[in-house]
């Protein structure tokens, strides 16, 4: 495996020219890749987490953000049956197969409905994008829930 960290192609970059991405203000990583469809069913979850995985493998620092509130898959999809540890202020993130992850499925029952209004949805993304210690990560991938709801639009406000 080689050593080197993916970057753009040159055609890549030829395409964006000039164009610069913005650094991410989730402390702790560097880029974020937020998988997004408006409908659900469609394999965002399997993407994300193959995604993740495939970055991983060519040696970048990886962490996996389950975004879905109401239907969170990555607790499953990766068989995490653990809680995150926290020191009242923070969560660390669980690490399966090497990537850093987190899920609202972590912190409630899963046979618990998640029947959330705004707010509550909102201060559940701050607190993942504010509030996880993320360490050192290359990427960090957002498995996003289906829609343009709550969700997505916190999410986009919080890493400008």
């Amino acid at each position: 495996m080689p050593k080197e960290k993916p970057e753009l192609s040159d055609a890549m970059k030829k395409k964006l020219g000039g164009k610069t991405f913005i650094k991410n203000p989730i402390q702790g990583t560097k880029y974020t890749i937020a998988i997004s469809s408006a409908k659900g069913g469609v394999g965002k979850s399997t993407f994300a987490t193959n995604l993740a995985l495939a970055l991983k493998k060519v040696g970048c620092k990886v962490g996996l953000l389950d975004a879905d509130i109401y239907g969170p898959s990555i607790p499953k999809m990766f068989d995490i049956n653990e809680k995150p540890q926290s020191d009242g202020q923070t969560l660390s993130p669980i690490i399966k197969y090497d990537i850093q992850c987190m899920s609202i499925g972590f912190l409630a029952d899963q046979q618990t409905p998640m029947i959330w209004r705004g707010p509550m949805v909102t201060s559940a993304i701050k607190t993942f994008t504010q509030k996880v210690l993320w360490k050192d990560l290359d990427f960090i991938i957002v498995d996003m829930p289906p829609g343009t709801g709550d969700t997505q639009l916190t999410f986009s406000q919080e890493i400008k």
